[in-house]
Parts: C-alpha cells; structure tokens; sequence
C-alpha cells in the first residue's frame, strides 16, 4: 500500500494528508476490489501498465464534485472582465480560455455560458479543457447530464442551453463546439497544453491536493500559461499558494481571482514563509511583552484584504488581537478558519468555521468554504448539507427563490 502512495505523490504531486490518509487507502482498496485484486502489489503492477487505471484511481481520491455554474460569482466575474476590458482592448482575435482540471465537463462548459450569456460571440473565444481522467473526458464530450449537475434555483440556464433526453439533458451543440477537451496531467512534462498563453485560466481545488514542490510546478506552468494580462481563478484556500508564487490578488470579491505579480514584488511574495496550523490562542505579543492594541471592525477588512493576498500571519494576528480585546465577530473565526484550511490543518479550521457560523448562521462564505473543507476530508453529507444552506441564502439575496 505504500509504495502505491509514493506513486501517487511521484505522479500527482498527492499530499496524502490533506485527503486523509485513511481515504486514500480505502479508495485504492475499493478500486482493488473491483477489479477483484488482493494483492496491492498486482494492483501496483497494474498501475504501471494501464494507463486508463492510473486516471481510475486518481479520480477516486481526489473526490471533487462539480456541477454547473459552482461558485457562481467566479462566472460573473469572468463575463464582466471579458466584456468590459477583454473585448474593448481586443476588437479582433480570439480570447483564449482553460479550465483545468475540468472533470467531467461542467466548468468549462458553464465557462461558455457565462460569456455567451453575457453577449460575447462565441467566434471570439475558444476555451481548452484538460483532466488526467481519460473517462471524466468521455463524459464531457458527451455532454449529457442527469440531476446532480443543476443545482440551486436559479437553473434557467438549462431552458436555454439544454434539450431533455429521458431523465438527463444534453447540451447544446453551439456551447459544445466551444470546448476543445484532452487528457493531461499538469505535472508531466509533456503534457499536450496548446500552444499560445491564455487569457483565463480557472484551476480551482487541485492545488490543496499537493505537496509543495508540485504545488511550484504547477503554479510556474500556470504562470508562463497567463497572458501578461490575464486572469487566474483559483479555490478560496489556494489564493495563499497562489500569493507564494508570483501571484497578487486582482482585488474580485468572492471570485479568488489573480493576476500576475509585478516583477519588483515577486521576490518578497515567494520569500513569505509558509503559514503552519494557527492555534486559538492569545494575541501574539509586541516586542516588549505587551498585548498589541485593540483592533477595531476596519482592521478586520484589513485583514480580509490581507487574506487574499497570502499575507496570513498578519491576518491571524489581526483576528486573534480582535477576539483577545473582547471582540465578537463572525469574520474573525471565518478568517482562522481560512488561515488553518491553508495551512493544512482540518480539524482546527472546521473549529473556527463552526464559532463563525454559531455568531452568524447565515455567513456565506464560511458555508461554502467549510462545505469545500468537509468535501475534501470525505463527509459528503456534511458538505451537502452547507452548500444547500448556502444555496438558499445566495438565492434570497438575489430575490430568485
């Protein structure tokens, strides 16, 4: 069973502890006895030999659920920068898309409907989609889904996009004919990415699965794959990897959006340390021995802003300043909580996401965000039962309920 995890650290990158160990071995268990095998070394043998296998079994550990229009402020933040700065500085050509990993085809194609939606003609984009799951491939280019993918109210998309065919819906061929679909793995050298940089790029929840070195591998390739211009859309917990490797937030609320560092910052962004488990405890002392002083509600978006740029020692000790001096806020928790998501810490996130959502039931981003966490840690219930929560606060927001 080792050796099989040392391969999946050699060839993905996997840092076993943010899935679990215990997920791990039960994943390449329940692929063993699939396949009838008892013997983990005839698995591994396999491994080696079968391609087809090898994406088997990476699609059964990293267990990521996707569906149309997930994080739906990611698309909105998409269509507005291409029709408002994309287009207008760019009146001929083609705007250049990838999502990556796209699963089973529910992101890049949501990508299509979003600029669609927003006016953009589809002769002046092409989006590229690429997954290490040769079947996750198949069925995006199939194009046909049943109920789980159509979540939330707010399904109109589907009147307009997609035909009824017995209990799924396939998709239109204007929105397929947009998304050009391959099998890849990022970590591999020569992995088939088109050639010409791209002007968005959507890599979200794949960077948490990684250890470190593969996390620098990835993020240089991404960084050579963005136009000096462009835009990275990341997962809420990967904005601090992505602040370590010449990245800046580009300023998006909820849409943990990137641009490329300025050349001058880009040293001191990836001499930052990396931020280990934040414990709740005192504030951290001043240089003589005194407790810093009390931080005010302004503070706190100092450290929200602080958060999305990767800064996130200051933004503990911006949070537990707060809380020390007597301070009651949602924000805060949600914060640590986001600071130990980050740092690989599970058990003290998932802490501070549930005193956040104690104070405020109905903090959005702490939901989503600890939906994401008990996804990857494998309590699918849990995770489901936070994004409907989350699901129905979006839609009283937006009156669509």
């Amino acid at each position: 069973m080792k050796e099989i995890e040392e391969l999946l650290r050699q060839k993905m990158g996997l840092h076993a502890p943010t899935i679990g160990l215990s997920s791990v071995q039960r994943a390449i268990r329940a692929r063993m006895d699939g396949l009838g095998l008892a013997n983990p070394q005839d698995y591994l043998q396999l491994l080696r030999g079968l391609p087809e296998e090898w994406g088997e079994l990476v699609e059964s550990v990293v267990v990521t659920e996707t569906w149309f229009f997930r994080d739906r402020e990611c698309f909105r933040t998409l269509a507005r920068l291409a029709k408002n700065e994309w287009l207008p500085a760019n009146p001929a050509g083609k705007m250049r898309l990838l999502s990556l990993p796209c699963s089973t085809g529910e992101e890049p194609y949501s990508m299509a409907m979003a600029l669609l939606e927003a006016g953009v003609a589809d002769a002046r984009f092409d989006i590229d989609a690429i997954d290490i799951n040769a079947g996750a491939i198949a069925s995006a280019e199939r194009a046909e889904y049943g109920k789980n993918s159509f979540r939330g109210k707010d399904l109109d998309f589907r009147a307009r996009y997609f035909q009824p065919k017995e209990k799924n819906w396939t998709l239109d061929e204007r929105v397929r004919n947009r998304v050009r679909f391959q099998t890849g793995n990022m970590l591999d050298r020569e992995c088939p990415v088109p050639g010409g940089a791209y002007d968005f790029i959507f890599c979200r929840n794949l960077l948490i699965y990684f250890d470190r070195p593969a996390q620098e591998r990835v993020m240089r390739k991404l960084h050579d794959l963005l136009t000096a211009h462009g835009i990275l859309f990341v997962g809420s917990a990967e904005a601090p990897i992505a602040a370590r490797n010449g990245f800046v937030s580009a300023g998006l609320p909820l849409s943990f959006a990137c641009r490329k560092a300025p050349a001058e910052k880009k040293s001191r962004l990836a001499a930052q340390p990396a931020t280990g488990p934040v414990k709740e405890s005192a504030a951290t002392p001043t240089p003589t021995g005194r407790l810093p002083g009390a931080v005010s509600s302004a503070d706190l978006a100092r450290a929200r802003r602080l958060a999305d740029e990767g800064r996130l020692e200051e933004t503990r000790r911006i949070c537990e300043t707060y809380l020390q001096a007597g301070g009651v806020s949602a924000e805060a928790y949600y914060l640590l909580g986001l600071v130990n998501d980050a740092a690989g810490a599970e058990t003290l996130a998932s802490e501070f996401y549930r005193k956040a959502l104690y104070l405020e039931p109905n903090h959005y981003e702490t939901l989503l965000q600890w939906a994401s966490l008990s996804e990857k840690t494998g309590d699918g219930a849990h995770a489901r039962i936070l994004t409907k929560r989350a699901e129905r606060i979006k839609c009283a927001d937006l009156e669509s309920c």
